[in-house]
């Protein structure tokens, strides 16, 4: 009965915690498009102009930068699961908190990669159907077309949420243990974001592909 307590409590504070991280990705930082179509420029050599123009780009060389795009934001949960989890079970809510807001701005970078924009309403709930969808959440068109972005936004975070406090609180149990938990909260930080980074990735490539596919069926035949 004590360890059924323990993980209930567990789950509660892990689904808490995803939900704010989450929460503060949407309303406070979220990936500046301008920002990072210049880096997609500068450092990884993409020539474009536009999130438009990666539809003429190698899918190749795509794949490749969404590989880097995944591994940074790897290295950056790692980092910080792993000064978090010097404290044990103290840090969980913030680690956890901080790793959603993380891995939501990894989600963010992939969806500009592959020419995915959220400008509009109807963009920024596409996007947060792909984090859903990274989180093995199968989102209904139906709920957003009866739902406004900003009554939407907030059931889905709900709905990851709930789906990654039951995917994460076996594995974080670890986390209980002081110090040793540095290297767990390191370890099991890497995988998650590396887990949900190549769902997100495989979303917007299907997506992506499906454009190219349109566009190249609707181009007029060359003479």
């Amino acid at each position: 009965m004590a360890d059924e307590n323990k993980k209930s409590w567990l789950r509660v504070r892990v689904e808490e915690a995803v939900r704010s991280g989450l929460t503060q990705a949407y309303e406070t930082v979220s990936v500046d498009p301008g920002k990072f179509l210049l880096q997609l420029r500068a450092a990884y050599g993409l020539p474009v102009q536009s999130f438009q123009g990666i539809y003429s780009v190698d899918i190749r060389q795509i794949e490749g930068v969404a590989h880097s795009v995944i591994h940074s934001g790897m290295k950056v949960a790692a980092v910080e699961g792993a000064g978090m989890g010097l404290a044990g079970v103290i840090t969980i809510v913030p680690d956890l908190s901080i790793l959603a807001a993380i891995t939501m701005r990894t989600v963010q970078k992939l969806s500009l990669l592959y020419g995915f924009e959220y400008n509009t309403d109807d963009e920024i709930a596409e996007l947060w159907i792909a984090a859903a969808s990274a989180a093995g959440v199968d989102i209904s068109r139906e709920l957003l077309e009866k739902e406004v972005v900003n009554r939407f936004v907030p059931k889905v975070i709900q709905r990851i949420a709930a789906q990654a406090s039951a995917e994460v609180v076996e594995k974080w149990s670890g986390r209980l243990i002081p110090v040793a938990s540095s290297l767990i909260g390191a370890g099991l930080n890497y995988y998650f974001v590396r887990a949900w980074g190549e769902r997100a990735q495989a979303h917007f490539r299907a997506k992506h592909l499906k454009i190219r596919e349109q566009s190249a069926l609707s181009a007029p035949p060359i003479s």
